[in-house]
């Protein structure tokens, strides 16, 4: 769903001791998408529960979806084998119309986490180079600070509060930036709260 170049996604490099990691997977862009959604970057393969944006079991991204869409947590979940569903995952996606990926291509953990406040960016996306590949989208949303920080920087604006937006103007289209908290339960605040945030943006 991508015509980004492969060298994206190459192996892991060395930057003054410190491993470089690619992001591992390719950016997913339906083409009738009129929402894309950006993280900061994903956590390690050794917490990760399926292969696709926002797999570590622990991260709520998934349940707040199913809170908003189903009115159930758990709708995207395999509870037996401690997975969420793909397949339901990208289906819903596709009919929803919302496109997604991450503010970064590569970054060092700079103490080995999966927290934004230790990731040192090495190279940023071309934010430019997705919303040219969905010619329908008109909206972004920022899923943590990192995020926000590296939008806000590229486009020249300033930082939405949660759950607020700030409108600006690409390539002659009229675009709002949405700042959403955290899907990460490391983030203060009820998972029924933070699905009324994004229920806001996403229904």
């Amino acid at each position: 769903m991508c015509n980004f170049a492969a060298d994206m996604f190459q192996q892991p490099q060395k930057k003054d001791a410190m491993t470089v990691e690619r992001h591992p997977l390719q950016p997913f862009l339906p083409p009738q998408a009129r929402l894309l959604m950006l993280g900061s970057f994903p956590p390690s393969k050794q917490r990760w529960s399926m292969d696709f944006f926002y797999p570590n079991f622990q991260n709520d991204m998934w349940r707040i979806f199913g809170l908003i869409l189903h009115d159930d947590k758990d709708y995207f979940v395999d509870l037996p084998a401690k997975r969420f569903r793909k397949d339901l995952i990208v289906d819903m996606l596709i009919r929803q119309g919302i496109a997604l990926y991450d503010t970064a291509t590569a970054v060092v953990r700079t103490k080995n986490t999966a927290s934004d406040k230790d990731l040192e960016v090495v190279e940023a996306t071309d934010i430019d180079a997705l919303l040219r590949q969905l010619p329908l989208c008109t909206t972004i949303v920022t899923t943590g600070q990192k995020a926000t920080d590296i939008l806000a920087g590229h486009f020249g604006i300033a930082q939405p509060p949660v759950g607020s937006s700030t409108a600006f103007t690409f390539d002659g289209r009229q675009m709002r930036l949405f700042r959403m908290p955290s899907s990460s339960r490391a983030y203060p605040l009820p998972l029924a709260q933070k699905a009324r945030y994004y229920a806001a943006v996403l229904t």
